[in-house]
């Protein structure tokens, strides 16, 4: 195995900041040979207003067991005195830099998928609605299409989610403004038939971010044709990440939550060409 932390300032000028921890597998083979597989880019939540740690290696252990390299974004929130795009270019920053190392990590590049929770999985969103738009926002070429995305517990839609994120993403905008961005950061009024495909998972008794924000996310994909899956878990607060005993309070809604990586690899694994 090998691991490091990438500055992304340094790597990308039009950034103020932003780190991508790189973990990943080393070549397992004796002989020389073509050695390929997919990435996965955590973007952990907070409420833009921090990066949970929780939302974070956690994921990546379990996602490196499955046949990813896996990358975990920590990107600058609210109180760093930042606003919209800013992550939203840290994480295009992210997905092109895992593109353009990708023979430095053993990466298929066409193969970097995302996954993303709570204000994580609306950035991830977001990235999936705004690809083809990053460049000419950052003012530089940038290949940050994910393959497909992963949004878990995700804020959706300032109409219905977590209020906190829309104030931290949105400081120092006036409410004419507010409102003309909210066209595409509503993910759901902003999906068309080229946003990649997701998986979406949530909790019927969230009591931070409604489930109400996956179902409308599923709905808009539905409607375009782009493919999902959807699983809405009858219990559970908010934050369960893995669902793992280490990183939550014991309850019996975590034997059924914990069955969400397994099925978010599964549908990774219809866009992969490796057997992983």
């Amino acid at each position: 195995m090998k691991a490091y932390t990438v500055d992304l300032k340094k790597e990308y000028s039009f950034l103020q900041g932003g780190s991508l921890q790189c973990i990943a597998m080393e070549q397992p083979w004796d002989d020389v040979r073509d050695w390929k597989r997919p990435a996965l880019v955590i973007v952990p939540g907070g409420g833009y207003s921090m990066c949970s740690k929780r939302e974070a290696e956690p994921i990546a252990t379990e996602f490196l067991t499955r046949g990813f390299q896996t990358f975990v974004l920590t990107y600058l929130c609210a109180p760093q005195g930042v606003k919209y795009p800013e992550q939203l270019l840290e994480l295009s920053a992210a997905v092109d830099y895992v593109k353009k190392h990708a023979d430095e990590w053993s990466v298929n590049p066409e193969e970097v998928f995302v996954v993303g929770f709570s204000a994580g999985g609306h950035l991830t969103g977001n990235l999936a609605i705004e690809y083809a738009s990053v460049s000419e926002k950052a003012g530089a070429a940038l290949d940050c299409k994910p393959t497909a995305v992963g949004l878990c517990y995700p804020v959706i839609s300032q109409k219905h989610g977590h209020q906190g994120s829309y104030t931290n993403l949105l400081q120092g905008y006036t409410e004419e403004e507010k409102a003309e961005l909210l066209q595409t950061l509503n993910l759901n009024e902003a999906v068309s038939e080229t946003t990649p495909p997701a998986f979406i998972w949530a909790t019927a008794t969230d009591g931070v971010v409604p489930a109400d924000n996956a179902l409308r996310y599923a709905m808009a994909l539905d409607n375009k044709g782009v493919s999902y899956e959807l699983h809405i878990y009858p219990d559970g607060g908010h934050g369960l990440s893995t669902g793992s005993l280490e990183i939550n309070h014991p309850s019996d809604a975590l034997v059924r939550v914990r069955a969400w990586m397994e099925d978010c690899a599964a549908f990774f694994r219809r866009y992969i060409k490796e057997k992983v």
